[in-house]
């Protein structure tokens, strides 16, 4: 029997995603317990949500009127989806899921991350100078996003600089990035990483947009997202 691809709604290519040709949305009941909280206040509550995936969005999560006080949250925070209601992410400090802190957006449960140690030889350049050259990377796929190749910071010639620029993944948690080779912040690291990204943890990324990538010997072409400079 076949099986259709694991994808995420949101990203990229899925049904969603900025790159398909949809323009719909959809909701869907979620079994998990969200709360958010602002200073020392619980602002929503809730077991009984919805997640609302639409076009080019991330997907967010739909309360029960009665199970968000509006009164603390600024009006402009709170959005109304057909008697549910929405709040800005950034508007609150703490997002729940259960008892674990939801980081950047609400994760998508179609969304997908596998981690596989391998032995292909990877080796990394910037302007025609090798920085990186292993045979103990970690492949990382993740739906709908280009395989990230994870190298020990040993396998790293170049010197890491550790640059001011921060992102957070909901799936892999916050990276600490450096500038390497005269590029800035070119390469990244999850020092204290999410549970997804547990295998690669204090490994060194660079990102397949900016530099030049061989695996086994064979130039990869540098994909075109949002990372593309």
């Amino acid at each position: 029997m076949a099986y259709p691809p694991v994808m995420a709604l949101t990203l990229g290519t899925g049904p969603f995603g900025a790159q398909s040709t949809g323009s719909f949305s959809y909701v869907e009941d979620s079994p998990r317990w969200i709360r958010a909280r602002l200073g020392d206040e619980t602002v929503a509550d809730s077991r009984r949500t919805k997640l609302l995936h639409r076009f080019g969005k991330l997907p967010v999560h739909l309360f029960p009127p009665e199970d968000v006080r509006t009164e603390l949250l600024p009006e402009a925070a709170v959005h109304a989806h057909d008697g549910l209601l929405e709040i800005d992410f950034g508007a609150v400090d703490e997002w729940l899921e259960e008892d674990e802190e939801l980081l950047g957006h609400a994760r998508d449960p179609y969304h997908r991350i596998d981690t596989r140690r391998t032995s292909r030889a990877v080796r990394v350049s910037i302007g025609g100078r090798p920085v990186a050259e292993t045979t103990r990377a970690v492949a990382l796929f993740e739906s709908s996003l280009p395989t990230r190749w994870y190298i020990p910071r040993e396998d790293v010639i170049a010197e890491l600089d550790q640059s001011d620029h921060r992102t957070t993944c909901a799936y892999k948690g916050h990276a600490t990035h450096f500038s390497v080779a005269g590029e800035d912040a070119v390469a990244w690291s999850y020092e204290d990483p999410l549970n997804d990204a547990v295998p690669v943890k204090d490994m060194v990324c660079f990102y397949n947009e900016r530099v030049d990538i061989e695996i086994d010997g064979e130039r990869e072409e540098r994909p075109q997202t949002q990372w593309s400079r």
